[in-house]
């Protein structure tokens, strides 16, 4: 791995971490699923489904303070919700002066924490299994290949996306440019305009470097690891069913 995706991970060795990736891959997407059909207006599922995060993080041994910085992803996100409860249909309830809407209130609340557990879950995920054997788990899962190898992709020219973006802003600091300021954002847009280009330019060179050596559209598989015992897949597995019992209930 490099080291932009090992900074991902929070090394132990656990239960949660010796898991096999396609029983965690499996378990967060049920869970994600059963945390999204909640239904809007009822909240008390969402401290049924902390608990179960908080316990799964407590197993695997996970800092708190890791998991709550990786939420601020979501925070220009958040920031647009907030503009629902404005703009929101009536009824409408005055606070502090504004008019807000409701169903607006509702529609925020419900969007916001859906995020935020969504987060926290995929946060887990990437925080007890490399990246590699995600991808391991997703092929034995049976997902579509393509989807794989678009995602093995991804993982292998993260690093080369970053560094190359890192050499064009040394340049142009180099060269007086300060994207901090709000007259230069145009100089930065304008290096992400080539930085998109550059990508595309490399994908192509790289896409005929492999038909060169018999690339036909298909990568080989190179699955790691025993197949996940029953054990296995019903102690991951029990997770995602406690929170649809939740959301069943709700």
């Amino acid at each position: 791995m490099s080291a932009t995706h090992a900074a991902l991970l929070v090394p132990a060795d656990t239960p949660v971490h010796r898991l096999a990736p396609q029983c965690k891959v499996a378990a967060t997407a049920l869970f994600v699923l059963a945390v999204a059909a909640t239904a809007r207006g009822v909240y008390w599922p969402y401290l049924w489904y902390f608990l179960l995060i908080a316990g799964v993080g407590a197993v695997a041994r996970l800092p708190p303070l890791i998991l709550g910085r990786r939420l601020l992803v979501e925070v220009p996100f958040v920031l647009f919700v907030f503009a629902l409860p404005v703009l929101g249909g009536p009824p409408h309830q005055t606070v502090l002066g504004i008019a807000l809407s409701v169903p607006g209130l509702h529609a925020a609340a419900t969007i916001t924490l859906k995020a935020t557990f969504g987060l926290l879950a995929t946060g887990i995920l990437a925080a007890t299994t490399p990246l590699p054997e995600i991808i391991t788990g997703l092929e034995r899962l049976r997902v579509p290949r393509v989807f794989t190898a678009v995602a093995a992709f991804m993982v292998r020219y993260t690093e080369v996306l970053v560094a190359e973006f890192a050499r064009m802003r040394t340049a142009a600091l180099c060269r007086g440019g300060n994207p901090r300021w709000l007259w230069q954002v145009r100089d930065m847009t304008s290096g992400l305009g080539a930085l998109v280009i550059r990508s595309f330019e490399r994908g192509e060179r790289v896409y005929l470097a492999m038909a060169s050596r018999g690339y036909t559209g298909i990568l080989p598989t190179a699955l790691t690891g025993a197949p996940a015992s029953r054990l296995a897949w019903g102690a991951a597995l029990t997770v995602p069913a406690l929170a649809a019992i939740g959301t069943a209930l709700a």
